[in-house]
């Protein structure tokens, strides 16, 4: 009798056992999004924008970030809208894209802008991203002061229709212009309630910068960031994330410092005749060492 009432007891907690896990199930934690910057697809992108996206969708991206947009050509052919409706389509969202700047910058014309702010508005963004200087515009200090408040004129602008505007490094805004670089100016003369920067980690690590070491300068500055991995033995190639000299483990310690919100794979100066394959590496292994 005291076994049969056992049983009953044991089973019945394992009935509510099951009955409980679902929901406990669902309190667990979610990884972070990953996000791919859609460049590294460049050279099979244009040929099936549609195709692309469900493949990247496939892999477990739940976000892009954007590049090339024009008036006339849109995304791949696809407007703001039907780009939109295709993400959404593939349970994707782009929190960013790289907008071509150069005009505005130059203090030509707003124009540029302005359209690259309805686009992002279109797609339910979050930043616009400046993605490159042009060279005659970032010659002195004097001229990464000019550029700081072209960056502060265009955060006004998307604070003022629900945005923020990012700031994309390469590795030039880290050459000494006397004690100082460029990449500090920015940093120092921006605002950071309209002003956001997004580090690329191969740019800056390849320059012979410390990441953490801008993290701790400058805490929550770096809302974005780009991951992507530099080859061993040639530093101007990329490599999938996780297979080359980067040291991810080490840099995502600082994450929090940092104030990143979104993470974006990008392979930039190497392909493997598959380029689908190759963001895959590097997502499984941001997704299963990183996160």
């Amino acid at each position: 009798m005291n076994s049969r009432r056992t049983f009953l007891k044991q089973t019945g907690l394992l009935a509510a056992g099951i009955a409980v896990a679902p929901s406990f199930a669902c309190t667990l934690p979610k990884k972070h999004p990953i996000g791919l910057q859609l460049y590294s697809l460049r050279d099979v992108i244009k040929n099936d924008i549609k195709g692309i996206i469900s493949k990247v969708a496939a892999i477990g991206y739940k976000e892009v970030e954007t590049y090339g947009y024009s008036k006339k050509g849109g995304f791949w052919g696809l407007d703001a809208k039907a780009f939109s409706i295709l993400l959404k389509d593939n349970g994707i969202k782009a929190p960013s894209g790289h907008y071509d700047l150069d005009d505005f910058m130059s203090g030509k014309t707003s124009d540029s802008l302005k359209l690259c702010i309805e686009a992002a508005n279109i797609l339910g963004s979050e930043y616009v991203t400046v993605p490159w200087l042009g060279v005659n515009i970032r010659q002195t200090a004097d001229d990464y002061k000019k550029i700081a408040q072209k960056l502060n004129e265009a955060g006004n602008l998307c604070k003022a229709s629900g945005l923020k505007l990012a700031y994309h490094n390469h590795d030039f805004e880290f050459a000494k212009i006397g004690d100082t670089t460029g990449y500090h100016i920015m940093l120092n003369e921006t605002d950071k309630k309209l002003v956001d920067f997004e580090l690329d980690l191969y740019w800056a690590v390849r320059s012979g910068n410390d990441p953490l070491a801008l993290f701790k300068a400058y805490s929550g500055r770096f809302t974005m960031w780009h991951i992507k991995d530099m080859d061993k033995s040639k530093s101007s190639f990329n490599t999938e994330i996780g297979q080359g000299a980067v040291d991810f483990k080490g840099i995502f310690k600082g994450n929090k410092q940092s104030g990143v919100k979104h993470y974006f794979v990008e392979h930039e100066t190497n392909y493997k005749p598959n380029e689908l394959g190759s963001i895959k590496t590097s997502f499984d292994y941001v997704n299963n060492e990183l996160l």
